[in-house]
């Protein structure tokens, strides 16, 4: 078989496309020289030809479709670095809301640098690929073989494929089955589990039910009753309950490191560790503090904009390096 070159193509002009909300052509041409939209601000006003006949100064009179399109690429950009290089990385319309943006994933994976590294839930690759420049090896699991494909496009084009193995598979099986292999030294130890499962989409930034409790006679459904974002449940997470996808994670290893909303309850993070408070005190002699196990919430910001919450568990919390 030959080698498949430019993989994707076909998704690769669709997404272009839903870049600018343009025409194929012109989508590729601002894809392939970003700087245009840079040098834009600084170029002499262009004069337009109105319907009327009359002429009228462009600048400031820009229309919003032409806003929208630049917010658009600006937003792509951020979510990879590179995304404008040709043949350029590929986002499904999940990955446009889900993925991590690339300066966050590169924080959180170095945190996490390790031998082997699994990601429960990549999705288009964004934490994935930063895993592969921190760490040896990196398990990639997704449901979605759409998503595992887009994931493999982009991790080649930062030239990382070859430290990701791309798994379709559910994560609760793949972990059932991980644990129930018998503990000889030929198995590969898992020493970092990554969990950035599905929040619910969109949604759950405004608390919109059910990502939250109902709300009381007369409270705003956008916000809740102290301004704020109405705050986010772990039992909301997909496909089982948060906690338990904790817990789960933990029999693999005791790194976790576990990617939420920012409006997530920080009581229900906490309470994470209180159903594990046994092996927590049997952990303290390996703890350099002498402390119970604790745990690390960092909250992640892209410019003035809090976008997440990433909570570190065991070894990956600072000052329980012993614990790794």
């Amino acid at each position: 078989m030959g080698k498949r070159r430019g993989g994707l193509s076909g998704l690769g002009r669709f997404v272009r496309e839903a870049f600018t909300a343009e025409t194929p052509a012109a989508a590729t041409e601002k894809l392939e020289a970003p700087q245009e939209l840079q040098e834009e601000e600084h170029r002499p006003a262009k004069r337009q030809k109105t319907g009327a006949g009359t002429e009228a100064k462009g600048g400031g009179d820009v229309s919003g479709h032409a806003r929208a399109s630049k917010e658009v690429l600006f937003a792509a950009k951020s979510l990879f670095l590179i995304v404008f290089c040709p043949p350029g990385c590929l986002l499904d319309e999940e990955g446009w809301y889900s993925v991590t943006p690339e300066l966050v994933a590169n924080q959180i994976a170095e945190r996490c640098r390790c031998d082997l590294v699994l990601d429960a839930f990549c999705g288009v690759g964004g934490n994935a690929i930063a895993f592969a420049k921190t760490c040896q090896r990196v398990i990639a699991l997704d449901t979605s073989s759409t998503r595992l494909a887009l994931a493999r496009h982009n991790a080649q084009i930062y030239g990382v494929a070859d430290r990701i193995e791309f798994v379709l598979a559910d994560y609760i099986s793949f972990a059932e089955t991980y644990l129930a292999l018998p503990q000889t030294s030929s198995n590969r130890r898992i020493d970092v589990v990554f969990l950035s499962p599905p929040w619910g989409g969109p949604a759950y930034v405004n608390g919109t039910p059910p990502f939250s409790p109902p709300l009381k006679p007369g409270a705003s459904e956008d916000v809740a009753p102290n301004g704020e974002h109405p705050s986010y449940s772990l039992a909301s997470i997909k496909p089982v309950h948060g906690a338990e996808l904790f817990r789960l994670s933990r029999r693999i290893t005791r790194n976790i490191a576990y990617y939420l909303p920012r409006n997530t309850r920080l009581d229900e993070i906490s309470d994470l560790l209180e159903s594990e408070s046994a092996k927590a005190q049997g952990d303290q002699e390996k703890m350099t503090n002498g402390d119970v196990e604790h745990v690390e919430v960092e909250e992640e910001w892209m410019g003035s904009k809090l976008k997440a919450l990433t909570c570190y568990f065991g070894g990956l919390v600072t000052g329980q390096e012993a614990l790794f």
